[in-house]
């Protein structure tokens, strides 16, 4: 980013660095970045964040989700609200920059709100989501689940340790008491900036990438059932080598997949659990039950893999000898568009602040993807180093986070006069 573009922006580089280095000191000894959720480490981070919002002067509270918001009032009381934010738990040894880029970019908007005596018509609170990441609890976007009435009532019973994940969410300041009757009909947009956690806008030199859709994950479990027999003693066109057929399996998954990511709409597909019985070296493997993580911008396309897969196994079931179950899908989540108004917003944002921008789709999932199922809801990404996330190397450049929190600011005010003028008509 040139000086003079640097200068010219609405928000405060200096306080974005200040913020997201505090955090990063606030982490595991010897585990950079871990700050989990749940963790004394989470709520000192917390705390950390309290104190910016107050300073800000945004009044706190926690909500029954735990999630932490800090709200500024609006002119015009009954507009509804412009939501910011994204979450400040990481993954374990990796997390820098993951959702806390978004956390400190949001305060910063309302800190330049405040610094030029801009007040919106409709209330802006900025959110820290509770338990973006898949928790200790095994289940993930805890916080956004929570904060839009979409928590399964049966993951409030959920174990780690001697505690449940309501005495989790009491721990961190949330009521589990009223959490599945939470809803916020009040919600006038909410827009979440992440880094990347890819190589394209690097690559391409772009500053902003305004995420067209969040990728539906689809899990889908095989079982491919073989014969043990003697390592050392059974010929080898007499068997039935369960691993042989599961590896070749896999092989057709990758050119399967990558045959379909060629098409317009992103698509991903990986085998990322392997599991094989009796796993002895003098065995015969026996059985092979391996994990198939797709993902997939348009639904068409996961329909047309999950067709393709059911055909594979039977050819590759008779090619082998061996038996593969048809296969069971694990989990479905459909893809999550961005609202075409806000996408609309951002790329005006991006031209008024001069940010190089296009449009793209995200392979990973995010608390957007939640709230976008009961509000207008949109995501921006900003580069990072080499496309690496959730690992100790994830890197972004605060210039690249403060242009993404510039194009914020100007989609907050865009928000605030064009919702008006809808709700005024």
């Amino acid at each position: 980013m040139s000086e003079q573009k640097r200068h010219n922006l609405p928000v405060n580089a200096g306080r974005i660095a200040e913020d997201i280095d505090a955090l990063a000191g606030i982490t595991e000894p010897g585990h950079p970045w871990t700050r989990r959720a749940f963790s004394p480490l989470f709520l000192e981070g917390r705390a950390y964040i309290e104190a910016r919002m107050k300073a800000t002067g945004l009044e706190t509270r926690m909500d029954a989700a735990g999630n932490l918001i800090g709200r500024r009032a609006g002119a015009k009381p009954g507009l509804g609200t412009i939501l910011l934010g994204s979450h400040s738990d990481t993954v374990p040894d990796g997390g820098r920059f993951d959702g806390i880029a978004g956390t400190i970019a949001a305060l910063e908007v309302a800190r330049s709100l405040k610094d030029q005596d801009i007040r919106l018509d409709h209330d802006l609170e900025i959110v820290d989501f509770l338990a973006e990441e898949v928790s200790i609890f095994g289940v993930s976007c805890i916080g956004s689940r929570g904060m839009t009435g979409q928590i399964p009532e049966a993951w409030l019973t959920r174990t780690s340790g001697e505690r449940t994940l309501a005495q989790g969410i009491a721990e961190v300041g949330g009521d589990p008491s009223v959490l599945l009757a939470q809803k916020r009909p009040d919600l006038a947009g909410f827009l979440e900036l992440h880094i990347e956690q890819g190589p394209v806008l690097e690559a391409e030199n772009k500053d902003i990438g305004i995420v067209t859709a969040i990728a539906g994950i689809t899990r889908i479990e095989i079982t491919v059932d073989g014969r043990a027999d003697h390592a050392g003693t059974t010929p080898m066109d007499r068997r039935a080598d369960a691993l042989v057929a599961a590896s070749q399996l896999v092989l057709d998954i990758r050119q399967r997949a990558a045959e379909q990511a060629k098409t317009p709409g992103h698509f991903a597909a990986t085998v990322g659990e392997f599991r094989i019985e009796p796993n002895a070296a003098n065995v015969v493997p026996s059985k092979v039950v391996l994990l198939i993580d797709g993902r997939a911008e348009i639904r068409s396309d996961m329909e047309d893999f999950l067709a393709w897969i059911d055909g594979a196994v039977q050819k590759i079931a008779d090619a082998y000898g061996v038996t593969i179950k048809p296969p069971v899908r694990v989990s479905d989540n459909f893809p999550t568009p961005g609202a075409p108004v806000l996408l609309e917003t951002l790329e005006r944002a991006c031209e008024t602040v001069g940010a190089k921008h296009r449009r793209m789709a995200s392979g990973a999932g995010h608390d957007t993807a939640w709230v976008a199922k009961v509000a207008p809801a949109a995501m921006i990404f900003v580069p990072c180093k080499e496309g690496r996330s959730h690992c100790a190397d994830e890197w972004a450049e605060n210039d690249d986070i403060a242009m993404g929190a510039a194009v914020l600011f100007e989609a907050v005010r865009d928000m605030d006069k064009n919702l008006r003028k809808t709700s005024q008509e």
